[in-house]
């Protein structure tokens, strides 16, 4: 793996607050400064976290919440070494935030500028837990050696451990007196809190509880991480309004850059229609997942109905098709959801129209699902058009030119400190927290919410925030929210909620969820293997009558079910990826002798994506197979 370090954006900035002539006196390299005050590095820094948004292309298809006919082969859970797809993370955390974040912070630290340096060391936290949980074992006590050609490989554990010690001292640097005047220096270049320490500290503590949570299917998750997952929770975010998001300009045309914009909005077009949302996510949100014949894995065909053409489960986790009963409609589907209905926005602040909308996902890799054809993000079945007589104008929700990148919510947090409490026995500290997850995201659904203009089709949610809000405020009311007791609430309940919330900007740490449940696989012993969860055709997956089934309709390509009982490459030998392998222009080509040493699976095997990450094993990982 390389080191490189991106100065010369950062010597364009330097060159708008000094003279021609001071700039030349302070620098001896004629390609760019020999030294850069810390707080330029923060803007762009904390710019390249448009980078989660390029690799939910691969996550997205990874965790059923988005189809894709670009990303193929992540939604079959096989891909080769050949290609950097997938790959932007890795290169964010080494290279485009890399040396420029190892500056900010030494810099910050030999300066006693504590408060920069704790926003740097809070951000690296965040980014290596993002890291590691994607690829698995990572280069990081060498990663920014010098003069180093190769990179030897950390275990995750070490990894795990290093990521909270960071956080935990970016909390104690921000909370130490800092005697510096730094003006707009911070707030000007901080799109995330503008400078607001006492939300960098809570950012700090949600980066801990996301770290820990990951690790809750492990034998001792309650004696060993569940405490201080607890204590840091109390110090996390506790409203919508501590959520970590990245400013976006969003001027579409008139940007300077075309990044500028947000990567989902209409204006660049990455969601066009390759990627679309997926029949699974449709079934969760509106309450339609069906029901299995246990015997054959066929569904029970409906007569006379071409919206809900098969019979549905008994037991729906998120909400059903009662609409007309109150609290039993969920209205994020609306805001979450692409739907073709009302096309020219007459009716979005008219509540029984909008509970009517009909809502269609596709396959793994066709936008055709078993009732219909998934339209775009944006509502159309036609590719997204930013202008003309029909258009998606600016786009909708955070799916918008100008939406904002998202990060990290209360939701989330809330989640993960409810599920944390179920695995503790406290089954009324878990409701209460399910209660405020729920909250939190209806909160955080509402708030970026930009509804169109009636009667024209030029982009825009179908549904006000008025309409939403009372929706909203009778489904927390309703039987699964507010009527659900401590002793109905279920596993599932709360992580089918968290991957709600966490749809689709959170792909990254729904897949962390999924994996770590071992994507509800039928097996016995510690963890799934060939023969004892999958067969090299088939993954068995448990029923949705299973009690101690997660993920209620979540099936895998190659599982026992109508739609599916396909079969993974022959070089996955059965199972489903577990991990993305490291960027191909960094391992794959100057790191191999570092990837071949790494067990239980060589990171050179044709299955290595399919290695077992640390996290998810309920013990400490076997050196062998």
């Amino acid at each position: 793996m390389k080191k490189f370090s991106i100065i010369a954006i950062l010597a364009t900035l330097l060159s708008f607050n000094t003279s021609c002539d001071d700039y030349l006196d302070v620098n001896e390299n004629v390609d760019a400064p020999d030294y850069i005050e810390g707080y330029l590095y923060l803007s762009g820094i904390i710019q390249q976290y448009q980078s989660l948004y390029y690799d939910i292309r691969a996550t997205g298809p990874l965790t059923q919440m988005i189809g894709t006919s670009s990303y193929t082969t992540f939604a079959t859970h096989y891909y080769s070494t050949g290609s950097d797809a997938g790959g932007e993370i890795w290169r964010m955390v080494y290279w485009t935030q890399g040396m420029n974040l190892e500056n900010m912070i030494n810099q910050s630290v030999k300066a006693e500028e504590w408060t920069l340096a704790g926003i740097g060391l809070a951000i690296k936290a965040y980014s290596w837990d993002q890291l590691t949980k994607y690829h698995g074992e990572l280069p990081m006590k060498e990663a920014f050696v010098e003069g180093l050609l190769s990179h030897d490989y950390d275990y995750q554990d070490a990894i795990y451990d290093q990521i909270r010690e960071w956080a935990h001292t970016a909390i104690e640097y921000l909370q130490k007196d800092d005697v510096h005047n730094y003006g707009a220096k911070i707030s000007g270049n901080d799109w995330i809190y503008k400078g607001d320490k006492e939300k960098w500290i809570k950012f700090a503590y949600s980066v801990i509880v996301r770290n820990l949570a990951s690790l809750s299917n492990k034998t001792d998750f309650v004696s060993k991480y569940a405490p201080e997952l607890v204590e840091c929770a109390g110090k996390a975010f506790q409203t919508s309004d501590d959520d970590a998001t990245v400013t976006v300009e969003g001027k579409g045309e008139s940007s300077a850059e075309s990044a500028y914009n947000n990567f989902w909005g209409t204006y660049r077009g990455n969601l066009s229609r390759s990627y679309f949302q997926h029949e699974y996510a449709v079934q969760v949100m509106t309450g339609s997942v069906p029901k299995y014949d246990e015997t054959t894995g066929e569904k029970y065909r409906v007569e006379n109905n071409d919206y809900y053409p098969y019979e549905l489960a008994d037991e729906q986790i998120i909400c059903d098709t009662l609409k007309d009963v109150a609290g039993h409609y969920d209205p994020r589907m609306a805001v979450k959801l692409g739907t073709t209905d009302d096309p020219t926005y007459d009716n979005i602040d008219n509540a029984d129209s909008v509970k009517a909308y009909h809502y269609y996902g596709g396959s793994f890799t066709s936008t055709s699902g078993p009732i219909g054809t998934a339209p775009s993000f944006y509502g159309r079945n036609a590719s997204s058009q930013y202008k003309g007589d029909i258009n998606d104008g600016k786009g909708r929700w955070i799916y918008r030119d100008d939406a904002p990148y998202i990060l990290m919510t209360c939701a989330e947090i809330k989640f993960c400190l409810a599920e944390a409490y179920f695995k503790m026995g406290d089954k009324d500290g878990a409701l209460q927290a399910f209660k405020d997850g729920v909250k939190a995201d209806i909160d955080f659904t509402g708030t970026y919410i930009y509804p169109g203009t009636k009667g024209q089709a030029a982009g825009g949610d179908k549904i006000s925030k008025e309409v939403f809000t009372q929706l909203a405020t009778e489904y927390e009311a309703g039987p699964y929210v507010g009527g659900l007791t401590k002793d109905q609430l279920t596993l599932s309940h709360i992580m089918m909620q968290k991957w709600i919330a966490l749809y689709p900007w959170g792909a990254q740490e729904a897949w962390v969820d999924m994996r770590k449940y071992h994507y509800d696989i039928q097996y016995t012993g510690d963890y799934p293997t060939l023969n004892n969860g999958w067969s090299e055709t088939m993954i068995d997956q448990k029923w949705d009558t299973d009690p101690t089934k997660v993920y209620k309709g979540l099936y895998l390509a190659p599982a026992q079910v109508q739609s599916r009982k396909g079969s993974y490459n022959t070089r996955n030998h059965g199972s489903p990826c577990y991990r993305v392998r490291p960027r191909y222009n960094s391992e794959y080509m100057w790191n191999v002798p570092s990837l071949e040493s790494l067990k239980p699976i060589s990171g050179t095997a044709e299955n290595y994506q399919c290695s077992i990450p640390w996290f998810a094993y309920p013990g400490d990982i076997p050196t062998s197979l």
